[in-house]
């Protein structure tokens, strides 16, 4: 009778050392686990953190690049605004808008309209502003070429809509002979650049 009892005992204490094996055994998994994904959700919090961080810096290093006041990009976005507003209006020599115009009738009208009041021909427009490389230009800025009368000398100016500066090429929105239109640097201008000047400074 006491064997008997005594096996009964090991038996129930077999079972349950067993059983708490099984529940330790299981309790670190759920454990290890759950650290895995604290960990996980821990980097993807420091891998978005990390990013804001990115987003941010270059978004300051492109206004302190730009070196533009909030204020002057709102005018030159009007600036461009009032440019495009103009597209396909007639080119006529000398006219100074507001409903035909030559090229620096033109960008002296766009900019006239917002406080700035730019010499009238384009050669002295040449000296408006500030000289800017054709790798820094930005939008609104005022670019020059030569034309078919003028030889080496600037004979023609455009606004700039858009600038690629790694790749130095750029849109710009011009009186051309066809018209108000906004053209790129290819073609018939690559090799009538002259040079580039900026109106809105900061």
């Amino acid at each position: 009778m006491k064997i008997k009892i005594a096996l009964v005992a090991l038996s129930i204490f077999a079972f349950t050392f067993t059983g708490f094996a099984q529940t330790k055994k299981s309790s670190n998994a759920h454990r290890e686990a759950h650290k895995a994904q604290l960990a996980n959700h821990k980097s993807r919090l420091d891998n978005s953190v990390i990013s804001d961080i990115i987003k941010n810096d270059v978004k300051g290093r492109e206004q302190s690049v730009s070196g533009l006041s909030a204020e002057s990009n709102k005018l030159i976005t009007d600036l461009l605004a009032e440019a495009h507003r103009h597209i396909g209006k007639r080119y006529v020599h000398g006219a100074k808008g507001p409903n035909q115009f030559d090229c620096s009738g033109f960008s002296s009208y766009v900019y006239k309209q917002f406080g700035y009041n730019i010499s009238p021909a384009s050669r002295l427009q040449y000296n408006d502003g500030v000289a800017v490389s054709r790798n820094d230009l930005r939008k609104g800025d005022l670019v020059f070429f030569t034309s078919r009368n003028s030889g080496k000398n600037v004979g023609h100016v455009g606004i700039v809509v858009s600038a690629d500066n790694e790749k130095g090429t750029f849109s710009f929105i011009h009186a051309s002979i066809r018209g108000v239109k906004v053209s790129n640097f290819e073609g018939y201008y690559l090799n009538r650049y002259v040079g580039a000047r900026r109106i809105v400074t900061n």
